[in-house]
């Protein structure tokens, strides 16, 4: 099944919807604190029957919580309002205790978003600028230049955050920051989480921008009730992120699911990280370019932004041009195979196509899926759904706020946390 368009309602608050009884390793106060955050709001006597634990337990430890100031009362929302009583209490995570920065830098555009402890955006900023690499001062120097400016939006000194989320392309290792390369960096093995820290002053939490729009969708979006999923990215480059069990897997040294790397042919077409035969090779954006300027004699018109090359193919497509057509169709027939192994090897919930690319609807038509589940394995249940999320250019940045709020959560809350103060 195909589900296309954007996302459905909002649901109230922020963060995976985990089950009652499902995480019991974690600290009690961050199980509450996180329950409480998920929910939006929620009554004391629900958070002891989900967790499982006393009323008294739940009262002392929410105490705590409203004392350090990480959490507050409020009137409960009422299904019916008879007027009469004492209005019902509720607790909810009190938004300005802590604010936070999701960055994302790109090759063509950087944007950030700035958010309270409850996940409630406060600022956003988007900043184009000119394609191609820059060198580990230009990328800070423009880091700062962007969390200065939605800051100032968002009323506060930079100094006034407790962390940062960074995304990059390429290949990340979160647990020492450091990016092994990248589009947007001219060098490799850049220590850039540190070195943005150094300037800036503030935890610097850096991931793997496919990462982040998983985080995005774990934190905000589809992925909030499901317990494993995958999200494919096609902008660029082609990257992927998968949950499993309600968090995401970045393999044993963080640098797992590398979907746009994986091999489909020997000797292939190269890729921008240097190797042949990569998947990304054959569906990413300058893959169709290069098929599109051969194909449609597109030659002469090497100035041309990619976006519009892109557009240009595009429309050629949807004129009924046939060589135009043979190129998205070839590049569906690599993405179904990409797809098949995802649910050969992962067997998700669901898969979600994100990106800009997803507006070229070849790329997901109907041949294309059903080829996917001709090479899926045939185990007489039905292949997962495949929906097509259509965020805007901000997610990815959400996604990093959203790695941001789980650093500072876990350091605030989590075992072995820091003395909160109120």
């Amino acid at each position: 099944m195909n589900r296309t368009g954007q996302h459905k309602a909002k649901l109230e608050g922020c963060g995976p919807l985990i089950p009652p009884l499902s995480e019991t390793t974690r600290p009690l106060r961050q199980q509450i604190f996180e329950r409480v955050r998920a929910a939006g709001q929620i009554a004391r006597v629900s958070l002891a029957k989900e967790l499982a634990v006393s009323p008294a337990s739940v009262t002392t430890i929410t105490s705590e919580l409203i004392e350090a100031g990480f959490l507050e009362e409020v009137e409960a929302r009422r299904e019916t309002e008879t007027g009469r009583g004492r209005p019902a209490v509720a607790l909810r995570v009190r938004p300005g205790m802590l604010r936070v920065a999701g960055v994302k830098l790109s090759d063509r555009e950087h944007t950030a978003v700035v958010v309270d402890f409850a996940g409630n955006l406060i600022a956003d900023v988007a900043i184009t600028r000119q394609p191609g690499p820059l060198d580990l001062p230009e990328i800070i120097d423009a880091t700062e230049a962007l969390l200065n400016t939605v800051c100032a939006r968002a009323g506060i000194t930079l100094s006034e955050l407790s962390a940062i989320g960074l995304g990059v392309p390429g290949f990340v290792d979160c647990t020492s920051g450091v990016v092994h390369w990248s589009p947007v960096l001219c060098d490799r093995h850049v220590p850039l989480g540190a070195e943005v820290q150094a300037k800036i002053g503030v935890p610097v939490h850096i991931d793997n921008d496919a990462n982040l729009v998983t985080l995005a969708e774990l934190w905000f979006g589809a992925g909030r009730r499901l317990s494993d999923f995958a999200v494919v990215t096609i902008e660029h480059g082609l990257g992927m992120g998968v949950v499993i069990n309600h968090r995401i897997y970045r393999g044993a040294r963080g640098m797992g699911m590398e979907l746009g790397h994986t091999k489909v042919q020997l000797d292939g077409a190269l890729c921008r990280c240097g190797q042949r035969g990569c998947l990304e090779a054959y569906v990413a954006d300058y893959a169709l370019v290069r098929e599109a300027r051969t194909a449609l004699n597109l030659t002469r018109q090497e100035t041309q932004t990619i976006d519009v090359l892109l557009e240009s193919l595009y429309d050629h497509a949807k004129a009924g041009n046939a060589a135009a057509r043979t190129i998205f169709r070839r590049a569906g027939r690599y993405l179904s195979l990409g797809l098949s192994n995802i649910v050969n090897l992962f067997d998700p919930e669901l898969i979600i196509l994100s990106g800009q690319r997803m507006r070229y609807d070849y790329l997901y038509a109907k041949d294309t899926l059903a080829e996917m589940r001709e090479m899926s394995l045939d185990t007489n249940r039905p292949p997962p759904p495949i929906e097509i999320h259509a965020w805007g250019d901000l997610l990815w940045a959400h996604g990093a706020a959203a790695l941001a709020l789980y650093e500072v959560t876990e350091r605030r809350l989590g075992a072995g946390r820091e003395v909160a103060a109120a």
